[in-house]
């Protein structure tokens, strides 16, 4: 189980809930699937699949959850070329022009009734609750499907304060300096790939990928004002990924010495699973550590 994206928030105030209260608790928003007329359904499932029946999975200080949508896929161009035959076959027996209006509710109509032969496609996110470090790390590039599974789990436990992270220092002048430089701190080193954008013009934006950042090219578009949005690094030798300076962290790809310790003398899904979030979340513990001391801490973060 290894998240290839990941979103941080951070707990504002410790979860009073134990692991076996949050069982609970997510049993109350357990996942049905999508009846004849539902458009999508949302609610939790186990993090082992077919290999659990626990909607929470402990390991150590680390509890992982997974949230499932099952959603309806009716495409727009099937709904309209049924809704235009249903108003040609109507003005044809009825000799009169169907107008816009009523063409919308014809739409719907067909809509509904298209539906139960839609097909269903399932979708999964993953998060892990570490309160030890005050983070819910969510498996996502999507803010959007991030946000929806904190919902969910706010709805689930009736309350649930958390916040994004906030940087001491502002992400984009660090990596920008880092670019300038040539030089990460923290355990991190530049790799390849970034996004530089000008901030007097959103829009005026340089994509590079697989490219020497040392070049003359990047130092003339840094001279001439743009900073960094996203950029690779590989921190500690252990992991690469994209930072972003909203503090997203995307193309998380672990190196092979992490994966090889985590497949030592594994015999079942479970048990692989168990060692990789072992091994996950021990590495990213470290990982995070570096990031947020990379821009200064996180405002209002105790020592």
């Amino acid at each position: 189980m290894w998240f290839k994206n990941v979103r941080l928030y951070c707990l504002n105030q410790a979860m009073d809930a134990s692991a076996e209260e949050l069982e609970t608790k997510l049993a109350e928003q357990l996942f049905h699937p999508c009846s004849s007329h539902d458009k999508s359904k949302y609610g939790w499932v186990s993090p082992l699949g077919k290999e659990g029946e626990m909607l929470t999975h402990v390991l150590g200080d680390y509890i992982m959850i997974c949230a499932q949508k099952q959603e309806r896929i009716l495409p727009t161009s099937v709904v309209n070329e049924a809704t235009d035959e249903k108003v040609a076959e109507l003005e044809q027996r009825q000799g009169r022009k169907i107008y816009r209006k009523e063409k919308r509710q014809i739409k719907d109509d067909v809509f509904v009734s298209l539906l139960p032969r839609a097909f269903t496609r399932n979708q999964q996110t993953y998060a892990y609750i570490s309160a030890k470090d005050n983070l819910i790390v969510v498996n996502s590039a999507s803010a959007p499907k991030a946000e929806a599974l904190l919902n969910l789990l706010r709805e689930s436990l009736g309350s649930l304060k958390v916040s994004l992270p906030d940087a001491n220092r502002a992400p984009s002048d660090v990596m920008t300096r880092w670019l300038k430089e040539q030089h990460a701190s923290d355990n991190f080193l530049i790799d390849e790939d970034c996004e530089l954008y000008n901030p007097t013009d959103g829009s005026n934006i340089v994509r590079c990928k697989g490219q020497d950042l040392a070049t003359d090219e990047i130092q003339s578009h840094l001279a001439a004002g743009k900073q960094v949005k996203n950029l690779g690094v590989t921190w500690n030798s252990l992991l690469s990924c994209t930072l972003g300076d909203d503090l997203s962290i995307k193309r998380l790809k672990f190196q092979g010495m992490v994966e090889e310790k985590a497949n030592e003398e594994v015999e079942s899904a479970a048990q692989k699973f168990d060692q990789e979030f072992a091994v996950m979340t021990l590495e990213l513990s470290g990982f995070f550590k570096s990031f947020f001391a990379a821009f200064g801490g996180l405002q209002g973060a105790k020592d």
